[in-house]
């Protein structure tokens, strides 16, 4: 059962949360981390990209870029430019972007039960960006990005919603990209009961976005759990920031691919392999193709269109991971034709989220690059089934919006 935690939140005073919500660390690089802040001293993005107050040829995991986070993270604290609530709180993250609606719980989530798996993960976390994440974390004694967390809806956290999103919310803006932010305190006792309760009924959460952050989170905890000879497990530490969704609530979009070169084939011989495989139905020269069903992908290559069918028998139906669009796509073509062995590593693959729109991918191509790929979204039923079975999706399967901002809500581990 999902053991959750109100928590004293550090966040934006009222009047400076526009200048302090920003995008998450990991969708923009250093140069556009840097233009977005020059002329604002308050964005989140110098804490959890710090690197922008430093000189720009500093190495991004340098001590000195950690320390200058939490030396920022601090003094916006000193400033009242981010408050610390007085009593433990739970709150509720609204986003609207279009007809996209979703409302999810901020609480702490147990390692624990990220440990027994009753928080269950379909990633694989890379070494590196998890030492990045842990240090960072360490260093500021803070979980400064929350991670994305959902579960399998319920009326009666559903109806327990309605009845608290009728109170005034602490904040409501709209940021630049259009998307609308709505965040509402709750720190009534009956209703953090309520809410505790709910989800002590409440078998798994799962990982949607953020195993980095969760491995991170579990990961400084334990250390800290073992440092301290008067552990409880009632500590800070024992528990890592989330934001909670049900998951009939989720938009996940393409999640797109683009390749460099064919593998040294000719246009012509490129095309026949592909046919081995998949159906091929020329589409369109300037219209770009969005798969509507499973199984179903675009293609622009040599400037036009095409629509891939996969063929009956290319794919085993009822592997949960090998039935993907994802896996279908590397099996049998970028891996058999193109030779993309390891996609997380091979320097001829790129992945555009589909919030950028097919017509980047027509634009890439044009530009150079020799073939790009529409897909067909993942479905959050698939990434829990997978999930269930203990089994791990391809790297760049989905692509959520939209995406929480940095900074709204801080967790300190003390």
């Amino acid at each position: 059962m999902a053991k959750i935690k109100a928590f004293k939140g550090v966040r934006p005073s009222p009047e400076k949360i526009v200048e302090v919500a920003s995008p998450p660390y990991d969708v923009l690089n250093s140069d556009e981390a840097y233009n977005q802040t020059k002329d604002n001293p308050y964005s989140f993005l110098h804490v959890v990209k710090p690197e922008i107050d430093l000189p720009r040829n500093i190495d991004l995991y340098d001590d000195a870029v950690y320390n200058k986070g939490r030396e920022n993270l601090y003094q916006m604290i000193d400033e009242g430019v981010l408050i610390q609530d007085e009593k433990p709180c739970f709150y509720l993250y609204r986003l609207i972007m279009g007809n996209v609606d979703e409302i999810g719980l901020v609480a702490g989530a147990s390692i624990e039960d990220y440990e027994n798996d009753i928080i269950k993960k379909h990633e694989n976390t890379r070494a590196d960006k998890e030492a990045d994440r842990i240090k960072h974390v360490d260093t500021l004694n803070a979980n400064t990005g929350p991670v994305f967390l959902t579960y399998k809806a319920r009326q009666d956290m559903n109806e327990l919603v309605e009845k608290l999103i009728a109170q005034k919310p602490v904040y409501d803006f709209k940021a630049d990209d259009g998307i609308k932010h709505i965040f509402w305190k709750i720190d009534q006792e009956n209703d953090i009961k309520k809410i505790t309760n709910i989800f002590a009924k409440i078998d798994y959460l799962y990982v949607a976005d953020g195993h980095h952050r969760s491995a991170s989170g579990t990961i400084v905890g334990q250390r800290r759990r073992a440092a301290n000879p008067n552990h409880t497990g009632n500590e800070e530490y024992n528990y890592f920031l989330s934001v909670i969704f049900p998951h009939d609530q989720l938009y996940i979009m393409d999640y797109n691919r683009v390749v460099k070169d064919l593998n040294k084939h000719t246009p012509k011989e490129f095309l026949k392999l592909v046919e081995e495989k998949f159906v091929i139905e020329s589409f369109s020269n300037d219209s770009p193709f969005h798969p509507e069903k499973l199984h179903d992908f675009g293609m622009y290559f040599d400037g036009i269109w095409y629509k891939l069918t996969a063929k009956k028998g290319t794919f085993p139906k009822n592997d949960p991971v090998k039935s993907l669009d994802v896996s279908i796509l590397q099996e049998n073509l970028l891996t058999s034709i193109l030779g993309i062995g390891d996609p997380r590593k091979d320097k001829r693959i790129d992945f555009v989220g589909g919030i950028r729109g097919l017509k980047e991918l027509s634009r890439r191509v044009d530009a150079g690059e020799a073939v790009a790929f529409s897909m067909f979204p993942t479905s959050i039923e698939q990434l829990m089934a997978i999930a269930d079975a203990g089994k791990v999706m391809p790297p760049k399967s989905t692509w959520f919006e939209p995406k929480l901002r940095s900074g709204v809500i801080v967790h300190l581990l003390d």
